[in-house]
């Protein structure tokens, strides 16, 4: 038998038999040093018919390693009916995404070679098969590039931990690694990393502090947090590695035997001399410092988390934040430098990492118009109403209209209700009085939920030991209740709740600081749960901030956050003795409620959302007679559906505004081309009508017919899938195997009977 044709080859062989041969050849160890296909990122999420599925993922075909997650170079494979240089584009977009100097790509024949490193000669060359670089070359190439002499090389090629479960840091933890460890190498001793909340800043801090530690270049360690629960959670996961080595300080009590030290600030220090026992350690105990949720006041210059990063000056600092900004006064940037690495909560959403989101913005009359009392009104407990108008900001603070409070909490429990009652939920509330108030509305509101369990609905604020004692189960994926907890300050920032599905915002958020980290609360995937998505429902123009040009990335300064950190006392402790007006017969009603998406440029869609459907389509499509041709042609109608969605297109919100009805085909030649759009059960019957069946027999027409019913009843995902075969009343027929042969004579008959009743549905000849 002949040798197949290279131009007959899949990709996948080319790379079998002619590209992983060729950089074995040139020295590179495989598996150690050669990683095929891998997965750079997870896929958006996309939501679609209340379901969720992932778009596409980022993967290279190869990824070249001086050791493992030190990656030097990015191989892009493609058949041999491309030509050498066709995979060089995404070969260079993915090397960017790593931040590796040289990029290759092949057919087969050999190699373009693509090499970014600032004393190239010549940027782009072809390779001959058997001149593909060894890794000596490129290493020697990359260690010139980045300055290191044999004492850094040594530092940044130390061993990552590997527990040999085969888990490895996402790429980009590996660039925050890898950027920090590079930083130090070169003498750096104040470093600033920057990672959306939910992107594992813990688990990245480990992987930093493990190989200084193991290379002796930090031989003592402290790591920093204000709250309890973050200490606790990193050493009993990511930094249990460390064993006997690492201890928690605690009790007022130090131990000067341990190497690696875990540390609530507050366990540390005082407002007390004497309560300052960090100064029982020499100021050069500790090499490295890691400080998390550094924008919690630990660069402010009066802070005592300064007070300690001063004492221990020598000491190599860095600092992790969601948020760089500061206080008015000290930015940590000031303090740390400019970040060597930034990850935002755009790019971990578009990778398919951090959960999407939607937004219901509900605005209140009183809220946009004001309320002014008339002469002489008292409130129910006989006070005098001072004589102003009263507008959002003073509301739930200076005065608090009770029907105000019952209808927002309406609005969350009617939510609830209709999507998930169980479904984790924060209530941002403007101060602890309020968030009081707020749960007392909720529980007369869910009565039945209440009785069940009275943790349903907890208050969870400093000031409450109950509600304090319920945060662990209300973040616990796994405890159902409390399902929702109202609060002011509490939980804006560092508490990790896995499967919080709503967000409620009824509190004036003037600190961008203080709304990334309200809104990250929400923005973990957890797919075992099924918690891929969240909502925010914003009562107070809150979401405004989404067009802020510093939305999703790092600021220097924002001159109105004051802080949520240790020491700070939330609002209403600040406020107590302070007469609140409280009225009860004050009407509050709905102007405007509108659902706002998550858009594919990373901001809210605050155009309409058939103009936003009618520019991306036209980004695709620029006719309604190629847009038909290309639904005619296409072999599954899911493929277009699905490639629309990757490109913005909401069908979910699209069927929630022109009807659900309508499949993804009516909903684009409706908004995009003004056509008039059929339901499904009027193309179903339209079908049925032309005698479609009649060309089968009575069996084979008995199934059409079922699986017409699905499409009609559920749409077009059905009809293209095999499973639908499984569904009663089908799989009453026969099973999906005695279906596909006994039936309809083979596989390829039974697609393309299904084909036909597409084309039958979409108006071609049946």
């Amino acid at each position: 038998m002949g040798e197949i044709n290279k131009k007959d080859m899949s990709e996948r062989e080319i790379c079998t038999k002619f590209i992983t041969p060729a950089i074995i050849n040139s020295g590179w160890e495989l598996k150690t040093q050669i990683r095929e296909e891998v997965n750079l990122t997870k896929g958006q999420v996309l939501v679609s018919s209340g379901r969720t599925k992932r778009g596409k993922r980022k993967f290279a075909d190869y990824v070249l390693y001086k050791k493992p997650n030190i990656p030097l170079a990015i191989v892009e494979a493609k058949d041999n009916k491309h030509t050498i240089g066709s995979g060089m584009q995404q070969a260079l977009e993915y090397a960017s995404m790593i931040d590796v100097p040289f990029s290759f790509s092949s057919n087969g024949d050999g190699f373009l070679m693509h090499d970014s490193t600032p004393d190239a000669s010549v940027i782009e060359r072809e390779l001959k098969p058997d001149e593909f670089p060894s890794p000596e070359e490129l290493w020697e190439k990359y260690r010139l590039m980045k300055g290191f002499d044999s004492r850094k090389s040594d530092l940044f090629t130390q061993d990552y931990y590997s527990d040999g479960s085969g888990k490895s840091p996402r790429y980009y933890q590996v660039k925050a690694i890898n950027n920090t460890i590079e930083a130090i190498s070169k003498g750096q001793n104040r470093i600033l990393l920057v990672m959306a909340t939910g992107t594992g800043k813990t688990y990245t801090a480990f992987q930093i502090i493990w190989r200084l530690w193991r290379s002796k270049a930090k031989k003592r360690i402290l790591f920093l947090a204000d709250r309890n629960i973050l200490v606790d959670q990193a050493k009993t996961n990511d930094f249990r590695p460390f064993e006997n080595a690492m201890t928690k300080v605690q009790n007022r009590k130090v131990d000067k035997s341990y190497e690696v030290y875990l540390s609530l600030y507050q366990a540390v220090t005082g407002d007390e001399e004497r309560k300052k026992i960090f100064k029982q350690f020499s100021p050069d105990f500790f090499d490295l410092i890691v400080i998390d949720e550094c924008h919690r006041g630990s660069a402010s210059e009066d802070s005592a988390w300064r007070e300690i990063l001063e004492y221990f000056s020598s000491a190599t600092q860095i600092g992790l934040t969601a948020t760089p900004k500061e206080t008015k006064y000290v930015s940590n940037i000031d303090y740390f430098g400019k970040p060597v690495f930034v990850y935002s909560l755009k790019q971990g959403i578009e990778d398919g990492f951090l959960a999407p989101f939607r937004v219901i913005r509900i605005d209140l009359d009183k809220d946009l118009a004001g309320w002014r009392p008339e002469y002489g009104r008292t409130d129910r407990y006989g006070n005098l109403i001072e004589d102003r108008i009263y507008n959002q900001k003073d509301f739930d603070r200076e005065l608090i209209l009770e029907k105000r409070t019952e209808l927002v909490s309406g609005k969350i429990t009617d939510f609830l209700r209709e999507n998930d009652p169980y479904g984790k939920t924060i209530v941002f509330c403007e101060n602890i009085d309020h968030a009081e108030r707020m749960r007392q509305a909720i529980v007369n509101k869910m009565p039945e939920f209440v009785r069940d369990n009275h943790r349903y609905v907890m208050r969870i604020t400093g000031d409450s030991e109950e509600g304090k004692l319920e945060l662990d189960n209300f973040i616990m994926p796994d405890c159902r209740y409390p399902v929702i907890a109202t609060t002011s300050k509490l939980l804006t920032t560092g508490v990790d709740v896995q499967t919080c599905r709503l967000i409620v915002i009824d509190k004036r958020i003037e600190s961008m600081t203080e709304f990334k980290q309200i809104v990250g609360r929400g923005t973990r995937i957890n797919e075992e749960y099924g918690k891929y998505f969240f909502t925010i429902m914003d009562f107070r123009k809150a979401t405004e901030h989404f067009s802020d040009p510093d939305w999703d990335g790092p600021s220097l300064q924002d001159d109105d956050y004051e802080g949520g950190g240790p020491g700070r006392r939330e609002q209403g402790e600040e406020g107590e003795g302070m007469v609140r007006y409280v009225v009860d017969d004050v009407g509050v009603s709905v102007v405007a409620e509108r659902v706002q998406y998550y858009g594919q440029d990373g901001r809210l869609i605050t155009e309409s959302l058939k103009d936003y459907t009618r520019k991306t389509v036209a980004g695709q499509y620029s006719s309604l007679d190629e847009f038909l041709s290309r639904w005619s042609e296409a072999g599954k109608k899911t493929a277009i559906v699905d490639e629309l969605e990757e490109h913005g297109v909401l069908f979910d919100a699209l069927r929630e505004e022109v009807g659900k009805e309508y499949d993804p085909f009516d909903l684009i030649c409706h908004v995009v081309y003004d056509r008039p759009p059929l339901s499904r059960k009027e193309r179903a019957e339209s079908v049925r009508k032309r005698s479609y069946f009649e060309k089968y027999g009575a069996k084979a027409g008995e199934v059409l017919d079922a699986i017409l019913k699905k499409y009609s009843d559920e749409g077009l995902c059905d009809l293209e899938s095999i499973e639908i075969l499984k569904v009663d009343p089908i799989s009453s027929i026969g099973t999906p195997v005695e279906i596909i042969n006994g039936i309809f004579g083979g596989r390829e008959k039974y697609i393309s009977a299904i084909r036909g009743l597409e084309k039958c549905l979409y108006g071609a000849e049946c």
